[in-house]
């Protein structure tokens, strides 16, 4: 029963993992590494979903009745890459604000701004 559901396991530890580092840590680069490890944990679900027993590759062929189902897997795909754009802006304001406070740690940040 435990190994059936194994992906299931992995994608709970996946978001747990991810949704403590964003919430624990100050640092903005650990928050952008949290969010990309929930970001996986997502995808991994949505590929477990799209899974089907016995499924075949979507294409027409004899005597091949269950077909797997392509569209979750071409969402993961668009979700990649939208991540990766994401994942690469935050970086590059996470420069930005580097440049113009001198640290990433958020406590710091928010005291310069009440300064």
């Amino acid at each position: 029963m435990i190994f059936e559901l194994f992906n299931y396991w992995i994608v709970i530890l996946l978001m747990m993992t991810g949704f403590y580092i964003v919430m624990a840590h100050s640092n903005l680069i650990k928050k952008v590494i949290g969010l990309n490890i929930f970001q996986t944990a997502v995808f991994v679900l949505y590929i477990s979903i799209g899974h089907v027993k016995g499924g075949a590759t979507p294409i027409l062929a004899e005597g091949v009745e269950t077909y797997a189902n392509p569209l979750p897997h071409v969402l993961i795909l668009t979700a990649i890459v939208v991540g990766i754009a994401t994942t690469s802006l935050a970086l590059a304001l996470i420069v930005r604000i580097r440049e113009s406070y001198g640290t990433i740690e958020e406590n710091e940040i928010q005291e310069q701004d009440l300064a």
